[in-house]
């Protein structure tokens, strides 16, 4: 008999977030723990809402009890989803806040919590153990305008790697990936829309996207990710980019 499945998904008060924890609680017989700044819109009796600015690094340390419970599990399940795009604006127009809250959230955040992830789950055996960073295409492309989040979906990818590296070496049987999402119509989306062309160059081809409706759903993008976790066996890399798949 499974004993279910329990995700832990960061960013789930709108997005792709939110389309994920709807889309797992229709799925599976799971426990489901999403952690946001604000409030969730979703209520069900196998969801847990944990309010956390991933910005605010003490207090983020100080929920790790509550977002890593203690359980029976047949498959455990992180996805690091939360993410901001900071200001679009060159370097030497950028504010120092500005620069360190976006490695917070995008990078250091998520590694606090894959830290966090394998200390409390890596030993347990006969246990699906799967990490997902949400990534960006944006990771290997210098793109004006995006210097921080370029860099910062940058460091999440290699940390995903080494993260891969050192389970294969410790024989704990965790799968790590960092996934592309695509072009979503996310919140994201509509503030990069509204940059200047003068810190952003690529400003009329994401116009363009949305005018002659080229962006993804978030639902559409949930169901990829939530694909990749059924079927880990037929991905091999770390890296990967729902438009591939």
């Amino acid at each position: 008999m499974s004993k279910g499945s329990l995700f832990i998904i960061t960013g789930t008060s709108k997005g792709i977030g939110e389309a994920l924890v709807r889309q797992v609680l229709q799925k599976n017989p799971s426990l489901v723990i999403g952690i946001a700044r604000t409030k969730s819109q979703v209520s069900h009796s196998n969801y847990r809402h944990v309010i956390c600015d991933l910005g605010d690094l003490k207090n983020l340390e100080s929920k790790l009890d509550d977002i890593f419970p203690k359980g029976d599990f047949d498959q455990i399940v992180m996805i690091n989803n939360a993410g901001i795009i900071g200001d679009i604006a060159h370097l030497g127009k950028l504010g120092s806040q500005s620069i360190r809250q976006i490695f917070e959230i995008n990078t250091i955040a998520p590694a606090i919590l894959m830290n966090a992830f394998v200390k409390k789950y890596a030993l347990l055996e006969e246990v699906k153990k799967i990490v997902v960073n949400i990534s960006s295409g944006a990771a290997s492309k210098a793109i004006d305008g995006w210097a921080g989040y370029s860099a910062s979906k940058a460091a999440l990818n290699m940390l995903t790697q080494t993260a891969q590296n050192e389970t294969d070496l410790d024989r704990n049987g965790i799968r790590f990936f960092a996934v592309a999402p695509g072009v979503v119509d996310t919140a994201m989306q509509h503030q990069i829309r509204n940059s200047s062309a003068a810190d952003f160059s690529s400003l009329p081809k994401f116009l363009s996207l949305k005018e002659n409706l080229k962006l993804s759903s978030p639902e559409f993008a949930a169901e990829k990710i939530l694909y990749l976790i059924e079927n880990t066996d037929k991905f091999e890399g770390v890296i990967q980019d729902v438009r591939e798949f």
